[in-house]
């Protein structure tokens, strides 16, 4: 990944030739490369007469690329942080087996055990009782996979809505407030304003609110359910989330496994068992 290899090599003031000598690439390489850094504001570039210089960003993720670069020089981190790797990674955050982190990241086995092997191999990860974890401080290649995904995640949202918020995000997806609308393909509308196309209206405030996903045509009831415990969990949403419910045809099994994903199993368990009882009185 050559954008990975810039990373870890570019000391603050290296030119495009300079990198392109030090990892032996021709400079339209480099330039590519560096290009793509700088839109997604990991790096930018300074003018210094004819040449322009790279300079690293100031964001959490490249320094601890960088920590462990320095670290652990006899490791090609580019190279084994290639195709999946950082998705992987990403999903590691506690002892977990393979068929953990395929459903966490929605990946094939056989993908993750591929990543997982080379990372074991070189002695970064160990098994035991059929879970991987890290060994020693290599932990912080997961925290170098969330922070370098929650700065894309930034990026993504400060170019629709400057004065976003991120609510909730995985590794490539998210859930953010705005202050107005958005009108971009991968954002989906989502919170209350959603519940209208299941011909339920409610007063909306001043907040919108949007689910980032390359891979959603629209959210679904059970995601809207879940969206809106996220943006708020009190009883006024609570209600809001049984009306869903009530209203529509919302497959349990979808449900669960949503809530899953959102970390909300106790709070949907909750809204079922409420709904169960109620219809157990009629």
């Amino acid at each position: 990944m050559p954008e990975l290899e810039v990373l870890a090599t570019v000391d603050r003031g290296d030119t495009i030739s300079e990198l392109a000598t030090k990892l032996d690439h021709s400079e339209s390489y480099l330039s590519r490369a560096v290009g793509d850094l700088v839109e997604k504001r990991l790096v930018y570039t300074e003018r210094d007469g004819r040449r322009k210089r790279v300079v690293p960003s100031d964001a959490r993720a490249i320094e601890l690329y960088q920590d462990l670069v320095r670290q652990h020089s006899h490791i090609d981190f580019p190279e084994l942080l290639t195709g999946k790797a950082l998705e992987v990674l990403y999903y590691l955050d506690q002892p977990r087996t393979v068929s953990e982190i395929a459903d966490w990241s929605d990946n094939y086995r056989n993908t993750v055990n591929r990543v997982l092997k080379r990372f074991c191999d070189r002695g970064l990860v160990g098994t035991a009782d059929g879970h991987y974890e890290f060994n020693a401080d290599f932990d912080r290649l997961h925290e170098f996979a969330r922070e370098l995904a929650h700065h894309l995640h930034r990026q993504r949202l400060e170019a629709v809505a400057p004065k976003g918020t991120i609510l909730w995000e995985d590794y490539d997806e998210f859930l953010a407030q705005a202050e107005t609308e958005i009108d971009a393909g991968e954002f989906h509308e989502t919170g209350l304003a959603r519940f209208a196309a299941f011909d339920l209206q409610f007063l909306l405030t001043g907040h919108r609110y949007y689910f980032y996903s390359e891979e959603l045509d629209a959210v679904s009831p059970a995601e809207l359910c879940c969206h809106t415990l996220l943006i708020d969990d009190g009883s006024r949403h609570r209600s809001y989330c049984l009306l869903l419910l009530s209203h529509v045809d919302v497959d349990e099994e979808d449900l669960r496994e949503q809530a899953v994903k959102y970390d909300l199993e106790d709070e949907i368990d909750a809204l079922l068992r409420y709904l169960e009882k109620y219809d157990e009185l009629r």
